[in-house]
């Protein structure tokens, strides 16, 4: 089982005026992978209040892994990437790349997304984009390597 945190960040979701369909496609799709979702929470796009909920959940509640949703274009409110950026120890860049790569194919807008990966101790965390569409199409993308991605970071170094 991988243990998983949501935090979808979006001034009108945390104040009720937008339903988070991104959140809940999160939820469904990680189920093909043994996902198990321990934590899920709407905040606004404040940077302070996403870095401590990132750094809760990975130090206190020990996560494998986090999604963020939303925060991640060139709005002034967009600040995901940069409160992920203060908590993390170290970059994994190769989902963010993928996502962007891949994803222009088809939307030609998805240069314009910031998110960025990176692990915090043991947990990996991932700024997704805040629009179901793109959640859906990028997690079918990066899904694959999770569960391999989670077992390195937890000491299973072994080639299979």
């Amino acid at each position: 089982m991988i243990k998983i945190g949501i935090l979808t960040c979006s001034d009108k979701g945390s104040k009720g005026e937008r339903i988070d369909t991104s959140g809940d496609a999160i939820k469904e799709i990680v189920k093909e992978i043994g996902g198990e979702v321990i934590k899920y929470e709407i905040v606004p796009d404040e940077r302070n209040i996403i870095s401590e909920k990132l750094i809760n959940w990975s130090d206190k509640l020990k996560l494998d892994l986090i999604f963020t949703t939303g925060g991640t274009g060139l709005a002034p409110r967009d600040v995901t990437p940069e409160a992920t950026e203060e908590v993390i120890d170290r970059y994994v860049p190769g989902f963010s790349e993928i996502m962007r790569l891949t994803s222009f194919k088809d939307a030609k807008h998805s240069i314009l997304s910031r998110g960025i990966s990176g692990l915090r101790k043991k947990t990996l965390i991932i700024n997704l984009p805040g629009a179901e569409k793109a959640v859906r199409e990028n997690l079918k993308i990066i899904l694959p390597s999770i569960p391999h991605a989670i077992e390195i970071i937890h000491g299973k170094t072994e080639h299979k």
